[in-house]
């Protein structure tokens, strides 16, 4: 276990010092284990001054689930970079199924998360949150490729399509981060890219990153 210095930095460094420590705990121990007193101890202070930030335990993990989805939603965006429509949801998809994004630490966090969000509305309106942000993330680059074809659709068309892709990478999110070393075998990102290019109907030798 890791334990952080305390030092006195201004409140918003150490809110997110605090959901760094809550996010560690939960990935080596689980929400149960990830107590306030264990998440006091990994960031350096007293279990009063978490209380101060966030009253329980259960606004705490409500706090780094936001985080912790909103750093996924950052770095997949991250690697959209500039270029054609084709270029950058390319380089969301390779951002989408390999590390940080789609590794064994990031998997396990989720799953801790993902337990909650039937049983708490605050936890399941962050998961809404989180999931209409990058499925709209998705959506506005799909519709940007179909601009680019000029091949018209309707919004309802390119929204389909960004559900049916969305759940496409989750699903190859969940495979290789759990898969370990059987996926070591295959080009992750080509499966991934020819799989939205038959969706999209692009061709796959033409749907590349630049």
């Amino acid at each position: 276990m890791t334990r952080r210095t305390f030092h006195h930095e201004p409140e918003a460094v150490r809110q997110n010092d605090l959901i760094a420590a809550t996010l560690d705990s939960i990935a080596e121990l689980g929400l149960a284990g990830a107590t306030v007193r264990e998440v006091a101890a990994r960031a350096g202070v007293t279990p009063g001054l978490i209380r101060r930030y966030f009253d329980n335990k259960e606004r705490l993990v409500a706090a780094a689930y936001r985080t912790f989805i909103s750093d996924l939603i950052a770095a997949a965006e991250a690697g959209c970079g500039e270029g054609s429509a084709h270029t950058r949801l390319a380089g969301l998809i390779r951002a989408s199924v390999t590390a940080p994004v789609a590794d064994g630490r990031t998997l396990s966090i989720w799953a801790a998360f993902i337990g909650m969000v039937h049983s708490d509305p605050v936890m399941a309106e962050v998961h809404r949150e989180g999931y209409q942000a990058f499925r709209d993330l998705i959506e506005r680059l799909v519709g940007d490729i179909i601009a680019e074809r000029g091949t018209p659709a309707s919004p309802v068309t390119i929204r389909q399509h960004a559900i049916v892709l969305n759940a496409l990478l989750d699903g190859l999110w969940i495979e290789i981060s759990m898969g370990g070393d059987d996926f070591s075998r295959f080009d992750v990102v080509r499966i991934a890219l020819n799989s939205t290019a038959a969706l999209l109907g692009i061709d796959p030798a033409e749907f590349k990153e630049s």
